[in-house]
């Protein structure tokens, strides 16, 4: 059916011409392309929409059917656009619209009529921008710089010029009437064509045959214009536009237009959304340090605040316009202070300039009521959201003070406003709300004088000149240790009579640009001019809004006497001597000494602390002793204490000594009992004492990495001192474990040994293993080894210390040899030696015995034998050697091989029997000369 409908309409065309049929071109154009449209043919619909909107271009504009030429353009325009998001061809559809803008904006028509053009341009940004809206619903992404708000934008700028035109345009007399008959009105109701007067339809000629006709149609469109609500067109698409700005993050845009938004309520009376609006964009401005523009919205909404007779609004714009940030001139700053002034003496304000008259008379009447009702007239007004007036910043003058010194602060008050101002009463509140009564500072004046030129008023702040206030009070003894912090200060402004404002500043002061400011002046180099000297600069003031109330200074001394380092496990004596230099009597003293909390748990389990020295701490003793109580201190009066420490592990350890006492003063006047402490810490080193050094030797004083069982062998300690004092070993005790038994008496060789630094005391015990199946090792015992410090002190308690012993690996040995033979030789004199050789094992032995002759000895006995020895059973052999030399010769060498144990070798043997002799030489026969002599 479409493309029959299409075909029909391009057989008309080719009867066309362009001379005559400018204007049907541009029909059958459209129609072909709306045809294909609804054929779903987008792509060739696309194509004839672009060829008529071409088309509309090329006729021939008049003033006359400038309206029809726009009108079409307009049509066409849409459905390109549509069908270009269609395909997804963004790019395209904004090209045409940029297109389409550029072609008709100059289109203007009759001036008469401008507003038209402008509600048309309007349209189209908005048409353009509800499709841009559309195509992202259905998937299209926008960015920051491309969205659908900048055309809303766009539509309500050309509705603000649309109001701006009509309002000069439609300007008429009220005694002008609208025509009758109406030019309007068509015989059907409608118009034949878009785009064309009701009063000359489908008239192509551009001369007017009726021009009182004409007048007539302008005035009748002139005077419906008048009745548009353009605010609320405005307030609509500007509202759309914000909306997109949020949603693509542009909060300076979205601003930007909510000002407007606000300005446009404002023209439309709607004061409270005005009002609503407005507030809400300030804090950007404010936090961004935009002064004109805040000003500007500032002035603005102040006059919606007087036109609505809101107290609150009206003073709190009011000290905002009058502050640091405020742009306006000295005499527009004047009239508000004037007002503000009015207003607090409980009288209605003048009305705010270009204001409109029947508001103005509408609010009058308001103001009026509020006068004369005796409602709420204090009103609290939290400035850190704002910047009035007056600046406040308060200031300890120190980070803390001691409790027995009164806590004192300022607060430095400065006022921007034109004329000196009175203040009524300035109060400041802490977190302990018992000091509020001491920071009170009020005035009481008559109303007149509130704006009273002189200076002389405690409470009269003079504009650029800073006003201090000095503050001090005695702190309670039960804050020590707290922090007092200023919550707020409140400067009254006006009095109870009239009306109140309170300005109330959070913390030390500042308001909403101080923390700006003062990083500006941190950052300026600029040099500042001098002062005199009781005045200060505001920008070189900090806020100081928070003391430590600290504890009275102790006037005792605290001296620790003690010899370090200690010792392990030592009883380490540590004497506090605490000598009181108080006035008075220093009552209840408590002392708290040991292991500082917070080191490592390890040095906590490891560490007693005892007032008694005398006995030896164990574990169940604490680290840490609490509040010893020591009694009353007189002035002057010493003290001593000994406090034992003992140390189970090397290392340093802090150690903490703590008195507390309590104390009368008298502080401006006023008695108070203070607390007061003082603490001392001392580090202490923990080292051993002693070093312990403990060897396996032979009878012949060789090392041992093994012994053998049942045959004797030498256990030797070496005690090497490693304190830096003497030391003195009380005794020692070998405690043997059951595998070893002593060969002789165990005694100690050390009893009472004093050792200095660096000295050793040594001991030896002869020691004999029997034959054990345990071939990993057998425990040989422990050593214990009583000492103490050497000191003339004989109370100071002895410590024993604990050595366990190595492990020993004893192995058996299948025969043992023994050799017996005097300690020294003579040249040429008889030297007899026996060796024992007996047998250790359950078996017989075959023992083949032989002698190598040594070339300083000669000998008598068998020089090779074969000997059977019975289990457990001893063979004695005896040999005479004879020296031949002098000196440590080597003995003739005994060589024994075992049938049974090959592995028994010589080197083995070696181990028990002596290889070499010291031999003396030959003594001569005294002479009885020498003998004299």
């Amino acid at each position: 059916y479409y493309y029959t409908e299409i075909r029909r309409v391009k057989s008309h065309k080719e009867f066309l011409n362009k001379t005559t049929h400018q204007l049907l071109f541009v029909r059958h154009q459209f129609k072909i392309a709306f045809f294909s449209e609804l054929k779903q043919d987008t792509q060739n619909a696309l194509k004839n929409y672009r060829t008529a909107y071409n088309l509309v271009h090329e006729l021939r504009a008049h003033e006359t059917n400038m309206l029809e030429i726009k009108t079409m353009a307009g049509f066409i325009n849409y459905k390109i656009c549509r069908l270009c998001f269609q395909h997804n061809t963004p790019l395209d559809a904004i090209a045409q619209f940029r297109k389409h803008i550029d072609l008709c904006k100059k289109k203007i028509g009759s001036a008469e009529l401008a507003f038209e053009h402008a509600a048309w341009m309007s349209k189209q940004f908005q048409a353009f921008g509800d499709l841009f809206d559309e195509a992202i619903k259905l998937g299209l992404t926008a960015i920051q710089t491309q969205n659908p708000g900048f055309y809303y934008q766009q539509a309500a700028y050309y509705a603000q010029e649309r109001k701006q035109l009509a309002s000069m345009l439609c300007n008429h007399d009220s005694s002008v009437t609208y025509p009758n008959p109406d030019p309007l009105e068509t015989q059907t109701g409608v118009l034949d064509f878009y785009g064309q007067r009701p009063w000359r339809q489908g008239i192509l000629s551009f001369d007017l045959s009726d021009p009182e006709k004409e007048k007539m149609g302008i005035l009748s469109l002139q005077l419906k214009e008048r009745n548009v609500l353009h605010s609320e067109l405005i307030i609509t698409l500007l509202s759309n536009a914000v909306a997109q700005f949020k949603k693509y993050k542009c909060p300076r845009m979205k601003s930007h237009l909510m000002v407007q938004m606000g300005e446009e309520y404002y023209y439309a009376k709607d004061y409270a959304k005005a009002l609503k609006l407005l507030d809400y964009v300030m804090c950007e401005y404010r936090s961004e340090g935009w002064w004109t523009l805040l000003t500007s919205i500032l002035t603005t909404a102040l006059k919606c605040s007087y036109l609505m007779a809101q107290l609150r609004d009206y003073i709190t714009y009011s000290l905002e316009l009058l502050g640091r940030a405020s742009t306006l001139t000295e005499d527009q700053k004047s009239r508000i202070e004037k007002n503000l002034i009015k207003v607090l003496m409980n009288e209605s304000p003048d009305p705010e300039p270009d204001c409109d008259t029947a508001a103005v008379k509408a609010s009058q009447k308001l103001w009026a009521d509020r006068v004369s009702l005796a409602g709420s007239n204090v009103f609290t007004i939290e400035v850190q959201d704002f910047i009035p007036f007056v600046q406040c910043k308060a200031k300890f003058l120190a980070p803390s003070f001691h409790v027995d010194v009164p806590v004192q602060f300022d607060v430095y008050l400065r006022a921007d406003c034109p004329h000196p101002i009175r203040f009524s009463k300035l109060c400041i509140s802490f977190n302990n709300q018992d000091y509020n009564q001491y920071c009170v500072v009020e005035e009481a004046y008559q109303k007149s004088d509130i704006l009273e030129q002189s200076s002389q008023g405690t409470m009269c702040l003079v504009p650029g000149k800073t006003r201090k206030f000095t503050f001090k009070f005695v702190a309670k003894t039960e804050d020590v240790g707290k922090k007092i912090e200023i919550t707020s200060v409140d400067l009254i402004l006006g009095s109870e009579s009239g009306r109140c404002v309170i300005l109330n500043w959070r913390g030390g002061g500042g308001d909403a640009a101080s923390s700006q400011e003062a990083l500006q002046a941190a950052r300026s180099f600029r040099r500042r001019p001098k002062l005199p000297d009781n005045e200060v600069h505001w920008d070189s003031l900090t806020i100081q809004a928070s003391t430590m109330i600290i504890s009275r200074v102790p006037n005792i001394s605290v001296q620790l006497r003690h010899e370090p380092p200690a010792l392990t496990n030592e009883m380490y004596c540590l004497i506090v001597t605490v000598q009181s230099h108080e006035e008075t009597v220093a009552k209840d003293v408590k002392l708290t000494a040991g292991l500082k909390p917070g080191q490592d748990a390890n040095l906590t389990q490891k560490t007693q602390v005892t007032l008694h020295g005398s006995d030896t701490c164990d574990d169940s003793f604490p680290a840490l002793l609490p509040d010893i109580p020591v009694g009353d201190l007189q002035p002057g009066e010493k003290l001593e204490k000994p406090i034992y420490i003992r140390c189970g592990t090397v290392g340093a350890r802090m150690f903490l000594v703590y008195i507390s006492y309590l104390v009368n003063t008298i502080v401006e006047g006023k008695e108070i009992l203070c607390k007061c402490h003082r603490d001392e810490t001392v580090t202490i080193e923990t080292v051993f004492p002693f070093d312990v050094a403990v060897k396996f030797v032979s009878t012949k004083l060789e090392h041992l990495d093994r012994v053998f069982a049942d045959i004797p062998f030498l256990l030797m300690t070496d005690i090497l001192s490693a304190s830096p004092w003497p030391l003195t070993i009380v005794t020692s005790q070998l405690q043997l474990s059951a595998a070893m038994t002593p060969v002789d008496q165990l005694e100690s060789h050390v009893d009472n040994v004093v050792l200095q630094t660096g000295e050793s005391a040594s001991e030896c015990f002869c020691l004999r293993c029997p034959p054990v199946s345990n071939a990993s090792g057998v425990a040989t015992g422990c050593y214990i080894i009583s000492w103490k410090r050497s000191s003339p002190v004989e109370s100071v308690p002895v410590v024993s210390t604990v050595i366990t012993l190595p492990h020993v690996i004893v192995e058996s040995i299948p025969l043992h040899v023994n050799a017996d033979l005097p300690s020294f030789g003579r040249v040429r004199e008889s030297l007899p030696v026996r060796y024992h050789l007996q047998n250790k094992t359950n078996l017989v032995q075959d023992v083949e015995v032989s002698v190598e002759p040594s070339d300083a000895f000669m000998f008598s006995g068998l020089k090779q034998i074969r000997l059977r020895i019975l289990p457990g059973a001893q063979q004695e052999m005896l040999y005479n050697f004879y020296p031949l030399m002098a000196g440590y010769q080597q003995l003739p060498s005994l060589h024994v091989n075992l049938l049974r144990f090959p592995s028994f070798t010589n080197q083995l043997l070696r181990r028990f029997i002596p290889t070499h002799i010291f031999v003396k030489p030959q003594g001569r026969q005294a002479d009885n000369s020498i003998a004299a002599a």
